[in-house]
């Protein structure tokens, strides 16, 4: 081989590794992982050839020993230069796989979800910001939404983060921290009204190599920590929790009882507020909950107790209303809060729509107790001892035609002796969400709900009886990535909202939206963006 054709080209290999160096990085990691391989194994290519000429040059060394010594000096030289920039590919090397290693240590079990909406309207009667949220009317006091499309003034933001790995012995770990904020100003400084939060954070094991040889353990889960329970579901078109449970505790999920029954069980804490100010008493609920599911998940039985026994506590008085003559909490009414109660519900889940694309799924729900509070279980620390409630609610989706798909929702609840002995709330929410796909990327989307209540808080909270009806209809032209599918995000879109009520239903309450100056009975048109994504 002829060394001085060959420094040429190796000089323009050390050219392009260097440029390969200085480019801009792939977006992705996976092309920045290949990338540095790449480099990795050229630089090795590069070490190889130069090694062969090492070899080369000390062979014609060995042959022409009678080369004059200034010569030999000057061969000397340029092995020894060769040596150096071997040597330096070497050096490159071991750093590139150095890098390549970190980049996969880092990335290795990383995940992350988000989401988020954002949007502003305008009030036709006042051309002023437009009011309302999912349960703006008066049973949304006690859970009733009347559907979000085109009624959504706020801005929320939610990011979970994950990372998992994997022990020696083949164990799994996954820790998972979710950090949430919402606020209802437009402007982009906002931090005085951030509501900012780590709304998760826990960890779980699962394929503990201890439970490996015991068939109804071999799939189950174990975490402690701050949760959303992993099995909640909702409406997503009402921003309804058919069922919610969250607190700060432990469990364990997929237990498999049998082959076809799995059970959960979970033991979680919530808190109440700090209602003594002298002795900051923290006043906590501790909810127990099997979750039980049969017929390969179609079929689901959970029941939670709930228990607190400092609900009614002693206090150092803070206001005369605040505790009865003995110094025990009382609720808002005056009256003795609850210590315990009870929830359930059994739910039925298809994988379609009655045999058609789509899915759908009903619910029915009991409490007692601090259990009548039905959606978030054991959030309630207001509801006394007598308190019942009973809810239904059906929902799902499916396609009418090619481009025609429909989402119906039916809510309805009853519950008696809340708050004080006697009250009675009643409410029925009917929703129906349509969606025309008029191109691969725009969709035309309608919103109608229909809210019948009769209400009758006697008094609570400075409340008075309210019945009547409440109604919505919604226009909103939307664009998105690819249309076809209701939970296709993100999606950006214009509205047009008509709503309108019972006169009756203005006298509800002082604190609420109903009968304040510019949002009264009578109709109010409402125009605005949106825009709403997850991954």
């Amino acid at each position: 081989m002829n060394s001085a054709a060959y420094r040429p080209w190796a000089g323009l290999s050390l050219l392009v590794l260097s440029t390969n160096l200085l480019a801009t990085p792939a977006p992705s990691v996976e092309e920045r992982l290949a990338r540095l391989e790449a480099r990795a194994l050229a630089a090795e290519a590069d070490a190889a050839r130069l090694r062969r000429e090492v070899e080369h040059l000390n062979r014609q060394f060995a042959i022409n020993s009678s080369v004059p010594a200034q010569l030999q000096l000057s061969l000397s030289e340029r092995v020894a230069q060769i040596e150096a920039r071997q040597q330096s590919l070497e050096s490159n090397t071991s750093t590139l796989a150095s890098s390549v290693s970190s980049i996969e240590n880092l990335t290795e079990g990383f995940s992350f979800a988000g989401y988020a909406r954002s949007g502003m309207d305008v009030n036709s009667q006042e051309s002023g910001a437009g009011r309302g949220s999912p349960y703006m009317t008066p049973a949304g006091s006690v859970g009733g939404s009347v559907g979000r499309l085109g009624n959504e003034i706020d801005t929320y933001a939610s990011v979970t983060f994950m990372k998992e790995s994997q022990a020696s012995n083949g164990t799994h770990a996954k820790f998972t921290v979710k950090i949430a904020d919402g606020m209802e100003t437009p402007n982009p400084w906002a931090a005085d009204e951030s509501q900012i939060h780590v709304q998760q954070a826990y960890s779980e094991l699962y394929e503990l190599a201890s439970f490996r040889d015991i068939p109804m353990l071999r799939d189950a889960r174990l975490w402690a920590g701050k949760r959303s329970d992993r099995d909640n579901f909702d409406i997503h078109w009402l921003d309804m929790d058919v069922v919610s449970l969250e607190g700060t505790g432990a469990g364990i999920y997929d237990v498999q009882l049998t082959d076809d029954w799995r059970l959960n069980a979970s033991f979680m804490s919530r808190s109440y507020g700090d209602f003594d100010i002298e002795t900051n008493k923290d006043i906590r609920s501790y909810i127990g909950t099997l979750n039980q599911f049969f017929d390969d998940g179609r079929w689901q039985f959970m029941l939670s107790g709930i228990y607190s026994d400092q609900n009614d506590a002693k206090l150092n008085k803070k206001e005369e209303s605040d505790v009865d003559d003995s110094g025990n909490r009382l609720n808002e009414a005056g009256l003795t809060p609850a210590g315990s109660g009870w929830h359930g519900l059994l739910a039925y889940h298809r994988p379609d729509f009655f045999g058609q694309e789509g899915m759908f799924k009903a619910a029915l729900l009991y409490g007692l107790g601090l259990g009548a509070e039905l959606k978030s279980i054991g959030s309630d620390g207001e509801l006394i001892d007598d308190a019942r409630a009973l809810r239904l609610a059906m929902y799902g989706h499916t396609r009418l035609s090619d481009h025609w798909r429909i989402a119906p929702a039916l809510v309805a609840e009853r519950s008696k002796d809340r708050y004080v002995p006697g009250d009675d709330y009643r409410w029925l929410t009917f929703n129906l969400r349509l969606a025309n796909e008029l191109t691969d990327n725009f969709e035309m989307v309608y919103e109608f709900s229909w809210q019948t209540m009769d209400l009758d808080p006697l008094s609570y909270h400075g409340r008075q009886a309210a019945s009547g009806d409440f109604w919505k209809f919604t226009l909103a032209p939307t664009f998105k990535a690819e249309s076809g599918d209701f939970f296709e995000r993100p999606e950006l879109r214009l509205f047009a909202t008509y709503m309108d009520w019972s006169r009756e239903l203005d006298n509800f309450s002082t604190e609420d939206d109903f009968g304040q100056k510019g949002f009264k009975s009578g109709g109010v048109w409402q125009f605005g963006t949106q825009m709403e994504t997850w991954f």
